[in-house]
Protein backbone atom coordinates (compact mmCIF):
# COMPACT_ATOMS: atom_id res chain seq x y z
CA UNK A 1 0.00 0.00 0.00
CA UNK A 2 1.03 3.53 -0.71
CA UNK A 3 0.76 6.19 1.73
CA UNK A 4 0.20 9.37 0.09
CA UNK A 5 0.75 11.48 3.16
CA UNK A 6 1.78 10.58 6.86
CA UNK A 7 0.05 13.35 9.17
CA UNK A 8 1.09 13.43 12.94
CA UNK A 9 -1.13 14.56 15.85
CA UNK A 10 0.32 13.18 18.70
CA UNK A 11 -0.12 15.25 21.95
CA UNK A 12 -3.54 16.46 20.02
CA UNK A 13 -7.09 15.72 21.83
CA UNK A 14 -10.36 15.31 20.77
CA UNK A 15 -11.68 16.39 18.05
CA UNK A 16 -8.48 17.98 16.87
CA UNK A 17 -6.94 14.95 15.06
CA UNK A 18 -9.97 14.34 13.16
CA UNK A 19 -9.98 18.22 12.02
CA UNK A 20 -6.65 17.98 10.77
CA UNK A 21 -7.47 14.67 9.18
CA UNK A 22 -10.62 16.20 7.60
CA UNK A 23 -8.33 19.18 6.38
CA UNK A 24 -6.08 17.10 5.23
CA UNK A 25 -8.18 14.30 2.90
CA UNK A 26 -9.75 17.67 1.36
CA UNK A 27 -6.66 18.38 -0.18
CA UNK A 28 -6.45 14.51 -1.53
CA UNK A 29 -7.33 13.14 -4.50
CA UNK A 30 -9.57 10.05 -4.64
CA UNK A 31 -7.85 6.71 -4.05
CA UNK A 32 -5.02 8.26 -2.12
CA UNK A 33 -4.12 7.15 1.31
CA UNK A 34 -3.58 8.99 4.37
CA UNK A 35 -1.77 7.32 7.30
CA UNK A 36 -2.73 9.47 10.75
CA UNK A 37 -0.13 9.02 14.29
CA UNK A 38 -2.48 9.71 17.30
CA UNK A 39 -1.71 9.36 21.09
CA UNK A 40 -5.92 10.59 22.03
CA UNK A 41 -7.21 7.03 23.00
CA UNK A 42 -10.57 8.20 21.97
CA UNK A 43 -9.30 8.27 18.56
CA UNK A 44 -9.98 4.73 17.74
CA UNK A 45 -13.65 5.17 18.10
CA UNK A 46 -13.63 8.70 16.53
CA UNK A 47 -11.97 7.61 13.39
CA UNK A 48 -14.22 4.73 12.84
CA UNK A 49 -17.24 6.74 13.39
CA UNK A 50 -15.32 9.18 11.05
CA UNK A 51 -14.96 7.04 8.33
CA UNK A 52 -18.54 5.56 8.59
CA UNK A 53 -20.08 8.64 8.17
CA UNK A 54 -17.83 10.46 5.26
CA UNK A 55 -17.18 7.42 3.15
CA UNK A 56 -13.66 7.51 3.43
CA UNK A 57 -12.34 3.22 4.00
CA UNK A 58 -10.83 2.96 7.24
CA UNK A 59 -8.34 0.73 5.72
CA UNK A 60 -6.13 -0.01 9.07
CA UNK A 61 -5.62 0.70 12.49
CA UNK A 62 -2.88 -0.66 14.97
CA UNK A 63 -1.73 0.38 18.02
CA UNK A 64 2.26 1.26 17.95
CA UNK A 65 3.65 1.76 21.96
CA UNK A 66 1.50 4.58 23.12
CA UNK A 67 0.61 5.93 19.66
CA UNK A 68 -2.57 4.56 17.74
CA UNK A 69 -1.89 4.52 13.59
CA UNK A 70 -4.57 5.02 11.12
CA UNK A 71 -4.78 4.63 7.25
CA UNK A 72 -7.64 5.79 5.23
CA UNK A 73 -8.13 5.70 1.59
CA UNK A 74 -9.96 8.88 0.52
CA UNK A 75 -13.32 8.36 -1.08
Amino acid sequence: MNIDIELDTCGLNCPLPILKTKKALSGMQSGQHIRVRSTDSGAVRDFEAFARQTGHTLVEQSTQGNEFIFVLLRR
